[in-house]
């Protein structure tokens, strides 16, 4: 017998199952013709999202159903006639109602619905905030245009056939007296797994498309922000321009740095919203791509339709991000610029302080040098007096002396010497102070 090798000798990657798994987190659902859905998305994050999922859980309980594991993202569950698809994004979270409206008309699909599905969509409410409601009805109708045109205004309407052939998506993207996007599917032959994911891509379709356009509404809000904000530098860098002195910079530049933290704190909000909304249009035209085939004559397909709309709001939502990151490097420029011009003025009043101090070091020593050698006079003086004393009293006990001759010989001696003990003194400082100064280890 051979061997078999066993993985278990081996230390797995502790994401590996996780990014194994997630190719097949969220399958399609397999559906067979004719039924209806009914498809909302509520925004919610953090404690929302978690209030959310509670109130999921706790209405799979109630009725004796599994609720979803933890870490689930997505749960799907049958009760009564309906089957509830349920999926929680990092933004969002979208609750899926299909069933089979068996005693409907064609003509009323679009109006009535299940009487128990009814009551289970009201049992669940959510915290969160409606931004999607979609009502899609797939029927078999061999005429789909016809069909189309009964329900949707024509002048709105768009059609698709899908890339097998074999089905055909029509909406006209208005919202109707009650709240609802409609979208018809006429089957024309496609299989359970083909139905269910053209379902699937078309419902995204019009869940993203709302959420990307929510980049437009906070580009709109915040270019008149990025307006005055512009004007408002420019003006700033006028008055650079034409002032001067410390005071006048500072006042500047505190100004300055308050309307950058100002815009920052807009753009920072924004971040997140300008890069969702390119995320969700890349994946609105990700699944445009995918179940577009041939168009109907004489309606635009969804992608012509949509991007009439769509293509100028994600320009706007670029236009106003890019002007956004220009105007950030532009702030920050000025600011240092300006900062420059402050730390500029003050080493320059520094060096005037200095020059200052130097100054008066130099009058401090010049007036130091007249007081000396006035001190030199005054002590030269009082000297001399004394000895004229000693010379008046050697006179008096009878010496040869003569005092007035002997004073004046020696005042020249006097003041010699006090004069070079008052220089030797002073070098000996000046030598002190100018030493180096020996650190020892």
């Amino acid at each position: 017998m051979v061997d078999e090798l066993d993985l278990r000798t081996f230390t797995p990657h502790p994401q590996r199952d996780a990014v194994l798994r997630e190719v097949h987190a969220r399958p399609f659902t397999r559906l067979v013709s004719p039924f209806s859905v009914i498809h909302f998305a509520f925004l919610a994050q953090g404690e929302a999202a978690t209030s959310d999922r509670c109130r999921f859980i706790d209405f799979c309980l109630e009725r004796n159903l599994t609720p979803p594991e933890q870490s689930a993202k997505l749960h799907q569950i049958v009760i009564g006639p309906a089957t509830l698809r349920w999926e929680q994004h990092s933004e969002f979270t979208t609750f899926t109602w299909i069933w089979t409206n068996a005693n409907c008309s064609a003509a009323d699909q679009f109006d009535k619905v299940d009487g128990t599905v009814r009551s289970l969509i009201r049992a669940l409410r959510q915290t969160g905030q409606l931004l999607v409601a979609i009502r899609l009805e797939v029927e078999r109708d061999a005429s789909p245009t016809r069909r189309a045109e009964q329900i949707f205004d024509e002048d709105s309407l768009a059609m698709v056939v899908t890339n097998s052939g074999a089905g055909v998506a029509a909406s006209d993207f208005r919202v109707d007296e009650k709240g609802f996007t409609k979208i018809l599917v006429c089957d024309l032959g496609l299989t359970s797994h083909d139905l269910g994911a053209l379902v699937q891509r078309l419902l995204e379709i019009e869940t993203y498309r709302p959420l990307a356009l929510l980049g437009l509404s906070a580009a709109l809000e915040l270019a008149p922000s990025v307006d005055r904000i512009d004007r408002r530098l420019v003006e700033a860098l006028e008055k650079m321009q034409s002032g001067e002195g410390l005071q006048f910079n500072n006042h500047l530049l505190a100004e300055l740095t308050a309307l950058a933290a100002s815009f920052e704190r807009g753009a920072t909000g924004s971040l997140f919203r300008f890069g969702a909304s390119r995320a969700y249009n890349e994946l609105v035209q990700s699944r445009l791509s995918i179940i577009e085939g041939n168009d109907v004559s004489g309606y635009p397909t969804w992608s012509s339709f949509l991007a009439r709309r769509m293509a100028p709001a994600m320009r706007t939502c670029a236009t106003v991000e890019d002007r956004q990151a220009t105007l950030s490097v532009k702030l920050a420029r000025a600011a240092d610029l300006l900062r420059t011009r402050v730390d500029v003025e003050i080493e320059r009043q520094n060096r005037d302080l200095l020059q200052a101090i130097n100054e008066r070091a130099r009058q401090q020593l010049r007036l130091q040098c007249t007081v000396e050698g006035l001190s030199v006079g005054a002590i030269g003086y009082y000297v001399v007096s004394l000895f004229s004393y000693l010379a008046k009293g050697a006179h008096d006990v009878g010496l040869r002396v003569e005092p007035s001759f002997l004073t004046a010989a020696f005042v020249p001696i006097a003041v010699g010497v006090i004069w070079l003990v008052s220089y030797n003194v002073r070098k000996r400082h000046l030598k002190h102070n100018d030493a180096p100064s020996v650190t020892y280890d």
